[in-house]
């Protein structure tokens, strides 16, 4: 199961860094960043397949937030930059067992799930 860390309170125009990793896993898997705002749906953000060869970001963050690994810990870092106050929001690290040549953003294409770390921008 994805474990995500690094949420926090931060100030509009701030950065925070969020990291994710699979427990006792060491594999390479498409894996992907999802949010949920109080009352909102879940949304996809950014997804990175198994090798790397292939991203994809929402419209709204793909200027602002960069989906990357760390080769050394295995673990799916989401870099996030320039935040506002939308985007406070539970945020999400989730996986599938596949190894597919395009990631996606939709979260029905994902098998494991973290628990999610909050994630508060102040204006």
């Amino acid at each position: 199961q994805p474990v995500e860390s690094g949420g926090g309170l931060v100030e509009a125009g701030g950065s925070l860094r969020l990291s994710c990793v699979i427990a006792g896993v060491r594999g390479d898997y498409d894996m992907a960043w999802f949010r949920q705002a109080p009352g909102k749906e879940l949304e996809g953000l950014a997804c990175r397949n198994w090798n790397g060869e292939h991203k994809n970001y929402k419209d709204s963050v793909k200027d602002r937030f960069t989906i990357s690994r760390d080769n050394v810990k295995y673990a799916l870092i989401l870099q996030m930059s320039r935040l506002e106050s939308e985007d406070t929001a539970m945020y999400y690290c989730a996986a599938r067992n596949k190894r597919q040549k395009w990631c996606a953003l939709q979260s029905d294409q994902y098998d494991w799930w973290g628990q999610g770390t909050q994630v508060t921008v102040s204006s």
